[in-house]
């Protein structure tokens, strides 16, 4: 009796470590060794090219940045990857840059300090209005390469040798905010050895900045959408008293209003958009507000349409069908065609208003370049 105890006891001892050893946990995927040979990849780049570890064979050092579109961190060094670039263009040195994220792993709750994702058309329009002067290629399909080089958050660079041998991997340097200066320039530092064939001094750093969105990580952003549709939504009337106090914005919020109708064909057209912001940037200093402009007898199916866009935000109606006072307490600018839409800051600014149809690009770009908002932490 006392061994069948002993050997219970044990197992309980065993068993953890013998499934540790084959269970790794989603997001621990192992990181590129110094000294270890550069993986080959195939992929695709921005300019529509497909690259591989060849097509930079006459470089003398090779680096490779991951990052992303997304990443509050990885947009904080996009000019110093930029400069980066250039500067050591003349001396050998080629910079490239990998998107390693499954976009469908990325939940739009997540992309509060960003107008865009990390999808292939996105990194284009990305790469185009930075002005980037590397090749930026997409991975976030299959993740092979990721997988193979193992970055842990964006940006992560690794720098190879004229063997491609890798001598570097780690941060760029020692601070994120653009606007401070940084202290330790690991990745220059490494660069500049390398360039006087020396050892490079730090080779390996910790890396700060957002995990790699790997697709078994998919499940949060499904979990996100089905906790989303569980919020409750709610419509209530409002009068022209409530109004002007919704655009004197006496919040400490950026405030999007959208005024819409259920028989307006753009407003419906668009009106999921304004869902999309409010779950990007909800988290932030912002909040968006709808306003049906349907006569007041028709709130039943104001409400109906709301439910349907899964719209648990303040939702109002206004409690006249008298427009022409809708129209003055909303803005005396505007001519009266739906849908209208403004974003009022603090105190009663109004920085944005459009009559029609709203560019959602645009919008976003708006939003998160506000000085409310912002695209660093």
């Amino acid at each position: 009796m006392r061994n069948m105890f002993f050997l219970k006891a044990l197992s309980l001892l065993i068993f953890p470590i013998f499934i540790s050893s084959f269970f790794v946990p989603a997001d621990e995927h192992k990181t590129l060794a110094i000294g270890a040979q550069a993986p080959d990849f195939n992929l695709v780049g921005v300019d529509g090219k497909h690259y591989t570890l060849s097509s930079f064979k006459s470089a003398n050092i090779l680096a490779i940045v991951f990052t992303c579109n997304h990443c509050p961190t990885a947009q904080a060094y996009e000019e110093r990857v930029i400069k980066l670039t250039k500067d050591y263009a003349s001396k050998g040195v080629s910079v490239i840059a990998i998107m390693p994220n499954d976009p469908k792993s990325v939940a739009l709750d997540e992309l509060g300090y960003t107008d865009m994702s990390d999808s292939y058309e996105e990194m284009k329009l990305r790469a185009k209005i930075k002005n980037y002067n590397f090749p930026y290629l997409y991975d976030g399909d299959t993740e092979v390469t990721a997988r193979a080089y193992g970055p842990i958050a964006t940006p992560h660079i690794f720098i190879f040798d004229k063997q491609r041998k890798l001598r570097y991997q780690g941060r760029i340097d020692d601070v994120e905010k653009p606007t401070k200066t940084p202290t330790t320039f690991d990745a220059r530092n490494a660069l500049d050895a390398l360039l006087a064939n020396k050892e490079v001094p730090v080779t390996t750093t910790k890396v700060f900045g957002c995990s790699i969105k790997w697709a078994e990580k998919g499940g949060w952003a499904d979990k996100a959408k089905i906790e989303w549709a569980k919020e409750p939504v709610s419509i209530d009337t409002i009068d022209v008293a409530g109004i002007k106090d919704l655009i004197k914005n006496n919040s400490d919020k950026l405030r999007l209003i959208n005024v819409w109708a259920t028989w307006c064909g753009p407003c419906v057209t668009e009106y999921p958009e304004f869902i999309t912001m409010n779950r990007m940037y909800r988290r932030r200093d912002f909040e968006f507000i709808s306003i049906s402009a349907d006569d007041p007898t028709k709130k039943d199916k104001a409400l109906q349409f709301l439910k349907k866009q899964e719209s648990s935000v303040k939702n109002y109606i206004f409690n006249t069908d008298d427009k022409y006072k809708l129209i003055e307490a909303i803005d005396p600018n505007w001519q009266g065609a739906l849908p209208y839409t403004i974003l009022v800051e603090p105190g009663g600014k109004i920085v944005y208003a459009k009559q029609g149809s709203i560019d959602a690009a645009e919008m976003k770009k708006m939003i998160v370049e506000n000085h409310m908002i912002g695209r660093y932490y």
